[in-house]
């Protein structure tokens, strides 16, 4: 365990993260929920603004109605779990005493990692490849001749195909940046990749 936290220090000192790191980090809720809080603030808050928010958003209230019980269940939780590992890491700067919080110069190689897929969607690498099926089953039965698909033309279809994929791409990159980590008011929803991909750990658990 401490040859294991020496490397993440050493390699968080560096700058760089692995991937497992990142996953590890994603793999939990507060864990997400603190970087996307973070990085819309962009400034060091302290632990009991960043506690108050977290359960604002866990239990689906505003602020202001968030109750003591469980704003203090989230600050023991990030205090003594999430912000020091995340602070070995190198994800954020913790600094207990002050019980302030920071981004580190790392969260710009979680972006990548946040195109992920939300709870109650389909992959969308799936969805591209049954929107080609369908257009390749269509353009197929079309150039067989059937009515009244072949009606169209090669060049109607070719436009209507490009038309499709130009719209849904259109959508599919607006959505995703709205879903950036920071980027909205409300942290996204996403699944994280399967358990057995990254270590499991006992502070996995979002409770």
């Amino acid at each position: 365990m401490a040859t294991t936290q020496a490397a993440e220090r050493t390699a968080a000192d560096e700058g760089s993260l692995s991937t497992e790191t990142i996953f590890e980090t994603l793999s939990n809720r507060r864990r997400r929920y603190t970087l996307h809080y973070l990085k819309r603030i962009d400034e060091p808050v302290t632990i009991r603004d960043l506690s108050e928010q977290l359960a604002a958003w866990e239990n689906g209230v505003e602020r202001e109605q968030v109750k003591p019980k469980e704003r203090k269940r989230l600050y023991t939780a990030l205090h003594q779990t999430h912000l020091p590992k995340m602070d070995r890491l190198g994800v954020v700067a913790y600094d207990s005493d002050r019980g302030v919080v920071a981004l580190t110069e790392t969260i710009d190689q979680f972006d990548i990692y946040f195109d992920l897929v939300a709870a109650d969607e389909i992959p969308w690498s799936q969805f591209y490849l049954a929107l080609g099926s369908v257009a390749t089953a269509l353009v197929a039965i079309a150039a067989l001749g059937v009515q009244p698909f072949a009606s169209l033309g090669a060049f109607g279809y070719a436009l209507a195909v490009t038309l499709l994929f130009t719209a849904v791409a259109s959508y599919h990159t607006l959505r995703d940046q709205r879903r950036v980590v920071g980027s909205a008011d409300r942290p996204p929803e996403t699944t994280i990749p399967p358990a057995d991909e990254i270590e499991a750990t006992s502070d996995g658990r979002d409770d």
